[in-house]
């Protein structure tokens, strides 16, 4: 592993996230992970080992590939340079953050709601969801983009900056991995009950602490923004474990106490109606409109860089205990 040294490498990472995004000419890591993931199924899936011990030797060869690219990669690096190790470090963990993406991908949804109407919002919300879209109605579109935006600030902002803090870009891409196969294997379905079965755990397990952590980030952002935290903390220790993953009840708790609207309840996957129970129910008779997404992208944004600022303290302590 290779901690972070110089304290400006987060936030100069966090700062291309914001101003770039993940723009389309580069070649993402995450597009090659996915691809090595397609790749390699199959061939796990014909070891003569139960469907559960294959998908997770996949899982373990899939992380530890990865972990190990990127760090022969930063040795390669610091061999040639030190400011070229610096550099590399600050892309690969940009790579690994996704505040911009997920804020144009969820403001999407509202924008076509407004100028298209409900289809052409279904439709962008499909493509940041894994539930059924074609039924849902205006309500259930916005409320799934701003779901969306409370997981993944987890996913996408938070995990990141906290392996990073604590391992440097190496162990930023291989949670990036662990985050990428969840996506992919990680259903509750006939073809990955099992196979993804581990994949889908070890995932929990690395999100567990960002996770509850976000319910700080979230109340200190919002606290910027309106001046109420309490609620956010009340409602993320009551409601948290309202959700069938143990991570994902925690940042929609405190978003839904935020915004004052209710999340959770029935939801259809795959054809199947799983019913999930809701989050913060007290608000359920607040509707959701088009702006709810907005202030749910504007919550998410300031709660990134109050997780930011926790990164970098955390990378300053690893680097004293080293």
């Amino acid at each position: 592993m290779f901690p972070i040294s110089e304290w400006y490498i987060l936030p100069a990472a966090f700062l291309l996230d914001l101003l770039l995004g993940d723009p389309a000419f580069i070649p993402h890591p995450i597009c090659w992970m996915g691809n090595l993931i397609s790749k390699a199924e199959e061939p796990f899936r014909r070891l003569k080992v139960p469907t559960v011990v294959a998908g997770g030797l996949f899982a373990g060869v899939m992380v530890l590939v990865v972990c190990a690219i990127a760090t022969a990669v930063m040795a390669l690096a610091s061999l040639l340079h030190a400011d070229l190790a610096r550099v590399v470090e600050i892309l690969m963990i940009w790579f690994a953050i996704s505040t911009r993406s997920l804020k144009e991908a969820a403001l999407a949804v509202a924008d076509a709601l407004r100028l298209g109407g409900l289809e052409a919002a279904r439709q962008k919300v499909g493509m940041i969801v894994g539930r059924d879209t074609s039924e849902l109605d205006e309500q259930g579109v916005l409320k799934a983009a701003v779901e969306t935006v409370a997981e993944n600030l987890v996913d996408g902002v938070i995990s990141p900056l906290f392996f990073a803090a604590i391992g440097g870009a190496p162990l930023a891409m291989a949670y990036k991995m662990i985050n990428t196969l969840d996506s992919m294997v990680g259903y509750r379905n006939e073809k990955y009950i099992d196979f993804g079965k581990v994949s889908a755990r070890v995932d929990d397990v690395a999100n567990f602490i960002p996770a509850r952590l976000s319910v700080f980030c979230v109340a200190v952002a919002n606290y910027g923004i309106s001046r109420r935290w309490k609620e956010i903390l009340t409602a993320a220790w009551r409601d948290g474990r309202n959700h069938l993953s143990p991570n994902a009840g925690f940042p929609e708790a405190s978003f839904a106490a935020a915004l004052e609207v209710t999340m959770g309840g029935p939801s259809v996957y795959f054809g199947k109606v799983v019913d999930k129970p809701y989050i913060c129910e007290e608000h359920k008779d607040n509707p959701y409109v088009a702006f709810t997404v907005d202030k749910a992208c504007r919550l998410m944004v300031w709660s990134a860089a109050v997780s930011l600022f926790g990164a970098m303290t955390l990378a300053h302590l690893m680097n004293m205990v080293a």
